[in-house]
């Protein structure tokens, strides 16, 4: 399935791209987004990143009539600013990310992203890194499997799912999608099997952030790209679940804060600091109707956009 980038025209209309701006994009995916920004560019220039090396290839092909101002990086985006300091880049007028797995990632099997596919299950983002999901699941404890699946599948079966992978793989290991699926589906009361939505659909979602780090890299990556914007700059973050939401809404309400002056300190207004960025979007936006009709990914996506002062 072709890819659709999301919320596409209110991320580049809230970036508020200058035409002579460096920007970067810190997941890259085919180019969506990338494409708009480069439009706008005449003499600015962006830094795309993907740690997906296919994503890199497509991207590139895809973008290939800006190639005087686009420079693909295949790298994680909680390198984009040592990266980004390697190639003599020391300040950037804006940034985006387009957080979560791209439908290519999910729809191609042999990824092992999807329960939809019966594949050995693997789930990494880069495939030249050694953890992948059969490792998780095969080798982690069943406190560590718990854990996982409590904090980033917010799974209230978690403790059940994890006893039965436990069990199952001191018989054989658990090496496809498929089988982590059934074992999910033996672990949950019956009456859970007929609600909306897989079941297995939070541990798969767990999984896949224990593999890549997800949200390590995302709280990385985004306050090394705020503390490099240049005045007026602003950083656009799409996520597609809570735990994203949660630390990006997090973060840009600690940059958004001017910091705690004890308030019997004789202090003039004029004399204390000032926070130094401000919020663009104090609620999230979301997909309208119209998105929402073409492009059902969107259901869930939330843009949030700081910009510096």
């Amino acid at each position: 399935m072709k890819h659709v980038s999301v919320l596409p025209l209110k991320t580049i209309e809230l970036l508020r791209v200058r035409e002579n701006g460096i920007y970067a994009d810190g997941t890259l995916g085919r180019g969506g987004h990338a494409s708009m920004v480069l439009e706008k560019l005449t003499g600015g220039h962006l830094y795309g990143f993907d740690k997906d090396a296919e994503a890199i290839r497509e991207s590139t092909e895809n973008l290939k009539a800006y190639a005087d101002r686009f420079t693909p990086i295949h790298s994680d985006f909680r390198n984009m600013r040592q990266e980004l300091e390697n190639r003599g880049v020391y300040a950037l007028d804006g940034a985006m990310f387009d957080l979560g797995v791209s439908s290519p990632q999910f729809d191609d099997p042999s990824r092992g992203f999807s329960y939809r596919y019966d594949a050995r299950l693997d789930m990494r983002m880069d495939t030249e890194q050694e953890k992948d999901a059969w490792t998780v699941v095969n080798t982690y404890t069943k406190q560590e499997l718990i854990r996982i699946l409590r904090d980033y599948g917010e799974e209230r079966y978690a403790a059940s799912i994890a006893d039965h992978i436990v069990r199952s793989r001191t018989q054989k290991p658990v090496d496809t999608t498929f089988e982590l699926a059934d074992i999910v589906r033996e672990s949950i009361p019956a009456r859970e099997l007929h609600k909306k939505g897989h079941p297995a659909k939070q541990t798969f979602q767990a999984l896949r952030i224990e593999v890549n780090d997800e949200l390590g890299a995302l709280e990385e990556g985004v306050r090394d790209i705020l503390d490099i914007l240049t005045p007026g700059g602003r950083c656009a973050v799409i996520t597609f679940h809570s735990l994203e939401d949660r630390i990006v809404k997090k973060l840009f309400k600690e940059y958004s804060s001017a910091p705690f002056v004890e308030p019997r300190l004789p202090l003039k207004a004029a004399q204390m600091e000032q926070a130094s960025f401000r919020l663009v979007t104090r609620k999230p936006v979301t997909a309208d109707e119209d998105e929402l009709q073409v492009n059902n990914r969107s259901h869930s996506a939330k843009l949030r956009v700081i910009e510096k002062i």
